[in-house]
């Protein structure tokens, strides 16, 4: 018989009860992490061959910290790396903090001028926006992050989502005269 299944079985469960090893549990936090700081990191850069820097940055913060570090500690090397490559406060933003227009009804958005509204945001706005938005943090958990206030967190997220619908009513509009 070339496979003895009972034999198998045993062999398999022996290595998922053998002790795992600080490589594994390692690569393990590495993973669970890796594609929420490179999305973000992307976002925040606009390239991906920074969002890799920031990444590699990250991880090596943070391991240097702990040998398995938890998502705050993750989380707080990914500020600590942004502050480091970017300046991350009100930068120049062409876009209005007024109500927009109301995009017209039925319109879709594309996914590239959602991108590229959520890069013409200031830095902190768009991180922010992120942080809420789009991986779902609690605005106290980003508050603790950016070292700033909870109401000082929505107030920012609100901005954000104004300039954002401001943006995309001008691509919208934009979109309209050329068609």
């Amino acid at each position: 018989m070339l496979l003895d299944p009972e034999k198998h079985f045993a062999n398999v469960a022996a290595r998922e009860m053998a002790p795992r090893t600080l490589e594994q549990r390692q690569r393990d936090v590495y993973d669970s992490h890796r594609h929420r700081i490179f999305s973000v990191s992307c976002y925040m850069t606009g390239s991906e061959i920074e969002a890799e820097d920031l990444l590699t940055g990250t991880f090596v913060r943070a391991f240097g910290r702990a040998e398995e570090p938890d998502r705050e500690m993750i989380d707080q090397s990914l500020l600590e790396e942004l502050r480091e490559q970017m300046v991350l406060q009100d930068d120049a933003c062409d876009l209005p903090l007024t109500p927009a227009e109301a995009l017209p009804p039925g319109r879709n958005i594309l996914r590239t001028d959602l991108e590229e509204a959520i890069r013409c945001l200031p830095s902190t706005e768009r991180l922010v926006f992120l942080l809420m938005d789009v991986e779902g943090y609690p605005a106290p958990r980003i508050a603790g992050l950016l070292a700033i206030s909870t109401s000082e967190v929505l107030r920012t997220a609100v901005a954000a989502r104004i300039r954002l619908r401001a943006k995309l009513a001008t691509l919208s509009q934009s979109d309209q005269q050329a068609a």
